[in-house]
């Protein structure tokens, strides 16, 4: 295994999933149900973000070649949101890209709220999705793959394990906690852009500098 590459991966979509950050979310999404109903709701939620990022995934190639899309031109791209994401985490706003009031709101008159809203798009986000692409697009080998299948499930057990405790977690580490986790997570995002505009930026201006 990549040990590089896994430490990359898991950090990557760890801190985009944001398991604790979307913690208040799921709570408030599952607190009409009953408390022995919580962890099945977030294992199937669990579950199904975690088929969702290996399916873009693994046709992320096949979305590039269809409309023409060059791997740069997606990490910087990519890296854009990040960075947005990321300075919201940093200054606790709400992403409106996880799920909005109306939304939330909506999702309270469900019978089954685990593949929407909490699957996706509160678990597999748009930057989680991008980000599964990405990463998936830079396993050239066996070892890679390995390290991004072994840091995808990593991550994905241990949203289950936070969001199944999220309400005795959240108790525990009280608003003040939870902010402070988040504005970390929301500080490592915005490198982990700024890391893939720089790799997204570099292949470009090295084909314009030889033009030149």
């Amino acid at each position: 295994m990549d040990v590089g590459f896994f430490i990359f991966a898991f950090s990557s979509l760890f801190a985009l999933v944001n398991p604790i950050g979307i913690s208040p979310a799921f709570v408030s999404l599952t607190q009409r149900f009953p408390s022995s109903e919580v962890p099945g709701i977030a294992a199937r939620g669990t579950f199904a973000a975690t088929v969702i990022l290996l399916v873009f995934a693994l046709i992320g190639d096949l979305i590039f070649s269809f409309y023409g899309i060059t791997i740069h031109a997606f990490r910087i791209t990519g890296g854009i949101l990040f960075f947005r994401s990321g300075l919201k985490m940093l200054e606790s706003i709400p992403s409106r890209t996880r799920s909005t009031p109306k939304e939330q709101a909506e999702a309270l008159t469900r019978n089954d709220v685990a593949v929407s809203p909490i699957a996706i798009p509160l678990i597999a986000g748009p930057g989680a999705i991008t980000s599964s692409m990405i990463l998936a697009s830079q396993t050239h080998d066996i070892t890679r793959v390995i390290s991004f299948l072994v840091a995808l499930l990593t991550v994905m057990l241990l949203t289950y394990l936070i969001l199944r405790g999220a309400d005795h977690l959240l108790k525990r580490i009280g608003t003040t906690g939870s902010r402070i986790i988040q504005r970390l997570m929301g500080l490592l995002i915005m490198v982990i852009a700024v890391q893939f505009i720089i790799d997204g930026l570099a292949p470009v201006l090295t084909e314009i500098l030889r033009a030149i």
